[in-house]
Parts: C-alpha cells; structure tokens; sequence
C-alpha cells in the first residue's frame, strides 16, 4: 500500500479500452484530487481521454456502494438494507450449499466480463472459485468473439501490426471503427502519418468523428462489409493489382479465391453495399498502389449477424497486395495475443472435478434464465451491468425479476442490474487494487498497485473470491495465493515467447515493461492456422459448416436477399448503437460531468427517413420494433444513408423513460464465435 498521503503516483486505466494508458494520480491529504496521463509511457505518453479525467469524480462519487447490502423490497426497486461482509458471506455461502445440494452447482452461474480489464480482476480468483465450485460456465462472447474467430480462421494468431509502426503507412484505412472516442491514441498516430503524407479513408455505416476526420469517407449499409471487400477483391485480381510472389509463397486458396470473386463486380457490390461502383473501383487501386498500406478494422463489423465473415474478409485483403512485407503496412484487429498470460496457472481448470458441464452464451443470457432447464438458480455478477449491456433487455428484466433466482452483485455502484440483486457487495476501484495490465492494442504490460485504501467496506474481486472459498469449505492452497503469487503465476508462460524478460520485479520498478518484440519477425513463419499460412480458402471453416471462401451473406432481419430494408418492410430501418464519446459501455453514466457532455440519447435520422415520418429535428421519437422500444430524441442529419437511424451510447433508466437501447436489439448468435449481433436489429420510428 502507498500510504502517503500527498504526492503524484503512477497507475493504469482499467477500461475495456485498447490503449490501457500509464495514468498518473495527484493526492492531497490521502485523496486523488486530479488523474493526468503519465508522459513517461511510450505510447499514450502523458494523453488521456477526458472519461479517465474525470475518474476522481467515480472513486468518489456520492452514490458509491460502500457497505454489503441485502434487499428489502421488490427486486428491481433497488431498496436495501446495509449488513455486514460476515453475514454476506454466510448468507451467499449457505444459498450455494443448499443449491449444490438439491440442484447441483449448474444450477450456479458467473456473468462478467471486462468493466475492469485487469487480469486477477477477471481471470484469476475468481474462475478458481467457480471452477472448484463445479458451477455453469459462462461464454463471455459480448464484445469480440465473432471477429476474432474470422480473423482467426484467416491468420491464425490473434496479433497484427504494431502501433508503432503504423506512422509509416501512406494509406490508412479505418473500417468500422470510431478511434477518436474509443482507440485515440491510434489516431495521434495516424495524424502523424498524415503530416508525412498518409491518406486515411473511413469506411463506416456512420460519420462520427472518425469519418469526420477523413480525406475519404465511404458509407455503406449495415452488414455489407463484407460485400465492399470481396468488390474490391474483384477489381485487384481483374487488374492485375496482386503481389502474385507473396500469394504463392504466404497463403493457400488464391486460385479459388481469384475465381471466386469474379461474381462480386463492383456493379453488384454497389447494389448491396449503397457504395457506387466506381468508388469500389478507386477504392481497391487506391488500395493496391499506395505503399505502406494499413486497414485498421474496428469492433462494429463483428456485431452483425454475418460479422464474423466480415473480419475473416477484410483481412484477407493485406495478402492479396503483400502489404505484410511492408512495414506499416498489414492490418489490425486485436494485439492481444503478443501479451497471453498463462492462463491455466491463473484459473486452475483442474480444480472442477467434472468438466462435463454446461456452458450458457452471455449474450443469450434472457432467454436462459427465462427458459433453460434446469433453470439457473443463482447468479453472481461482477464488472458487468447485463441489464443494460446484454441484448434483448426485456428478456433480461424478466429473468433477473424471478423471485427463485439468488442473484449476488459485485460493484462499486447500484447499477440497475444490481436493483434486481438479493446482496450487493461494494467493489473496490481499480485504485485501491493490485493488478496486471495486459494491451489489445499496444506491446506494453503494466503493474497498478494501491494509491488509495479501500474506500469503506469495500474488497476486490480476489478477496472476495477468497473469503467465499474459505466459507465454502475449500481447502486448497491456490486459495490462499495472494495477488504477488497470481501476477508471477500469469507471466510464467514459456508457451508464449513475447513474454520473455517480464517479471513481477522488473514491473514493480519500472511499472510497465514491453513486450519482446523480436519474435515478431517471425510473424508470417510462425501462423496457427491449420496450413501455416494465410488460409484464403479455409478447409476448417468448411469442416464447421462454414463457407470455405470470402462470402457475403445477408443479415437475417432487414435484407431480402441482397437488398436494404423497403418502405413496405414491418420494421424498414436498419438501427445501429455504436459507443457515445464520454461513456464505455455503461460505465461513466451515472457520472454527472460526462452525462452533461452527452446531454441526452439521440437517434440520428436521415432527412428522408424524417420527412417520411413527420419527423423534425429535436422531436421526442419513440423507436420500435418486436422486442422493445426506446425513447429519444431525433437528430435530423445526413451522417449515414437513408433507412439507417443512429443512436449512440449506453445509458441508465431514469425518471421512467425506457433509455435502454438494448431492449431493440436480439439475443441471437453471430455466424462465429457465439459474438453478439447487436448491429443487426431493424425499427421503425414515430413521433412521441
């Protein structure tokens, strides 16, 4: 513990965000009265977004949970009364001995997922409870699992260029991503290849501020993606654009590819994609004849229904000009793999004594409380706010309102998941925590140790975790590991050699070290696809009932065939809900200054969509569809095509409005990786 009480200290964002900045925390009389960036970390060096500014504000917000609690009203009005950790714990361990006993402990279920990325947080004590415990396990599918899946299927290990390198690239293509609210840091980086000359072109559904910022933006209708890149496919073999040397030499299937996509003319992938087709045409010479080229794929492709496809797509298209030979050049879709921790030392699988057990999506979570037999009879949800981020909300209220489901919340605030919650535990801040930080973006891992105690009763996940063990009876000495033990347990990974030279030592004096980077070079050489290669054709995708090359495949609400929603459609809008610029996820929303920044949830409407629906702009709306509604605000913008609406950001219920943009969307399963298809919803929309 750092205990004194004035001073400035270093620290790490813990957000689900890729940039896991070196934070710097300002304390007056034992208080963090200031978060700055930490100008000594080579990458973020010293910027930070103004959520993380505003972190103090969070540590030390009036509503903070402060004591354990256990309800006394109506799940879901959020009444409580405060008790003690020895009575929430007895409590909690003596509901769990009594289901084991007379459902056995499936009838148990964990859901989180990253609201605090550090790795003991999320993947250590806790999976060693759950595991020696025999519960369900949880698929935590929510955010990447779709896209890393088809990125996976073409290149095998899950890491691409580095930032660093990026600044090299004279053409940098953004394609679904909005990175000035959610990767800012990558676009520090490409405005400094844009000064050396770099070009960027956007590809989204949406201008948002990325879009804004491009020499080039290109929308599209939502879940076409794929359709763009196999058009531009078309125009480079058609042209001779092809590096045929690197083709033979890095990847299988370029024959069958070749062939393939000469179906996908850029006439046709216009009609599918909105995208005329002389820019599909420009687009891929452009593409083919600027050098270093890079394409940095966001988050938003991989919730579609066809999301998964869209990634493996995309990310064939490096291969086809050899832009991985070109430093700068290549593509990017997760880095995290270059930081894998050891992951069996953290979580002990072996501690479950049959592994033979069910396994519920966290995305479908609704309709298994609602419906799977035998039912889930208890829930412990930590750094995750299912009633607001999971899809298909009114499912989800539904099932968490079941008076027979014991439901134990973790947190540091009464979210409204934890309204529905039997006892709620105060979590601590990342602040008053040790834990490891690992990048999805950039090569640096970090140590964030203790600034400020633990504000009142409040416990991290290990220690709460451990208390439950040692209530429960479990007598193995992994519970007994402090979070030191876990740290040099995660980095002992001979498996994966870009951990070399990393150590709990060597973070504690220097609070964050690189990763090593020389093994890089081997990149192309060292693939985990089944060939070794970059599978353009994929024989393990035709083995899992997959199409084996590139293919576009039409969303399943809102398309017939090829074609957008129609005016005579039930549902004619195709509805979007990408990340607001002051929230992540949820998290910040019950933070007044950034909810002042917000003002309020929007839903940008194309003028034609508008006037269609006697819709002005600034007009409450009510926005619809089988599954729910939401009410908002129309914005009348020309920011997307017509028969697309827009809403941005995650926000919590209040004054009884239905702001939970997540009752419209469905709980159905990506094409890959069981990801969340959040993307693909279709409404309509009408005057309030």
């Amino acid at each position: 513990m750092i205990r004194e009480e004035n001073g400035i200290f270093p620290a790490v964002c813990p957000l689900d965000c890729p940039d896991t900045c070196g934070l710097l925390l300002h304390k007056e009389n034992g208080k963090i009265v200031k978060v700055t960036g930490n100008p000594d970390h080579p990458i973020t060096q010293g910027a930070i977004c103004n959520k993380v500014r505003n972190m103090a504000e969070r540590v030390y917000h009036p509503e903070r949970v402060l004591h354990p609690m256990r309800r006394i009203g109506a799940k879901g009005e959020g009444k409580f009364e405060v008790i003690s950790w020895d009575e929430a714990i007895a409590e909690i361990a003596g509901r769990y001995r009594k289901l084991i006993r007379e459902h056995g402990p499936e009838s148990i279920l964990p859901y989180n997922f990253y609201g605090n990325m550090g790795i003991l947080s999320v993947e250590g004590m806790d999976k060693r409870f759950f595991n020696r415990l025999g519960s369900s396990k949880l698929h935590r599918a929510i955010c990447t699992a779709a896209g890393n899946t088809g990125w996976n299927y073409t290149m095998g290990f899950g890491g691409g260029t580095s930032p660093e390198d990026t600044v090299k690239a004279k053409l940098i293509i953004v394609w679904g991503g909005n990175l000035v609210s959610t990767n800012m840091h990558q676009i520090a980086l490409i405005e400094k290849a844009r000064k050396q000359g770099a070009k960027l072109v956007v590809i989204d559904v949406h201008r948002n501020r990325t879009g804004q910022r491009a020499d080039w933006f290109i929308p599209l209708y939502p879940g076409t993606d794929s359709a763009l890149a196999l058009g531009m496919m078309h125009v480079l073999f058609a042209r001779n654009l092809v590096n045929e040397g690197f083709l033979k030499r890095y990847t299988i299937g370029h024959e069958e590819l070749r062939e393939h996509v000469k179906t996908y003319t850029p006439e046709r992938v216009s009609a599918i994609t909105g995208v005329p087709a002389g820019d599909i045409e420009a687009l891929a010479v452009m593409y083919a004849e600027t050098s270093p080229a890079y394409i940095h794929m966001g988050n938003g492709l991989q919730h579609h229904d066809n999301g998964g496809m869209a990634i493996r797509t995309i990310s064939c298209l490096p291969a086809l000009t050899g832009q991985w030979l070109v430093p700068g050049g290549g593509a990017f879709k997760s880095n995290g793999a270059y930081a894998n921790m050891n992951s069996e030392a953290l979580e002990l699988p072996d501690l479950r004594q049959d592994d033979h057990v069910r396994t519920i999506n966290m995305n479908r979570i609704g309709e298994a409380l609602l419906t799977l037999d035998p039912p889930i009879r208890a829930m412990f949800v930590y750094c995750s706010n299912p009633a607001v981020v999971a899809p298909d909300t009114g499912k989800v209220e539904r099932g968490l309102s079941r008076e027979d489901l014991f439901m134990v919340v973790h947190d540091l605030f009464l979210t409204d998941t934890a309204k529905y919650a039997d006892i709620v535990l105060p979590a601590t801040s990342t602040f008053e925590n040790t834990d490891l930080y690992s990048s999805y973006w950039h090569h640096y891992v970090q140590l964030q140790e203790p600034v400020i105690p633990a504000r009142g009763e409040s416990k991290s996940n290990v220690e709460v975790f451990r208390l439950l063990a040692e209530a429960m009876g479990f007598e193995e000495e992994a519970f007994r590991d402090t979070e030191e033990d876990m740290i040099r347990q995660a980095l002992d990974f001979s498996e994966n050699p870009y951990l070399d030279g990393i150590t709990l030592e060597g973070l504690k004096e220097h609070r964050m070290v690189k990763l090593d980077m020389r093994h890089q070079k081997h990149y192309l050489d060292t693939l985990s696809t089944p060939s070794g290669k970059i599978e353009l054709y994929s024989a393990k995708m035709a083995e899992a009932g997959l199409p084996p090359l590139p293919t576009y495949i039409p969303l399943q609400e809102g398309y017939d065939g090829e074609n957008r929603p129609g005016e005579k459609a039930t549902y004619p809008l195709m509805f979007v809900s990408p990340p607001n610029h002051s929230f992540l996820n949820s998290t910040f929303g019950n933070v007044e200054k950034l909810k002042a920044l917000e003002k309020s949830p929007l839903l940008q409407i194309h003028p034609e969509d508008a006037a269609a629906r006697g819709i002005e702009d600034g007009d409450e709306v009510v926005v619809w569809n089988d599954r729910g509604s939401y009410q908002v605000k129309a914005a009348v913008e020309s920011k997307m095509l017509p028969g697309t609406v827009v809403s941005q950001g995650l926000w919590w219920e209040q004054g009884g409005q239905r702001r939970r943009v997540n009752a419209l969307t469905p709980d159905r399963l990506a094409d890959m990786g069981g990801g969340a298809v959040f993307f693909s919803t279709v409404v309509d929309v009408k005057r309030q």
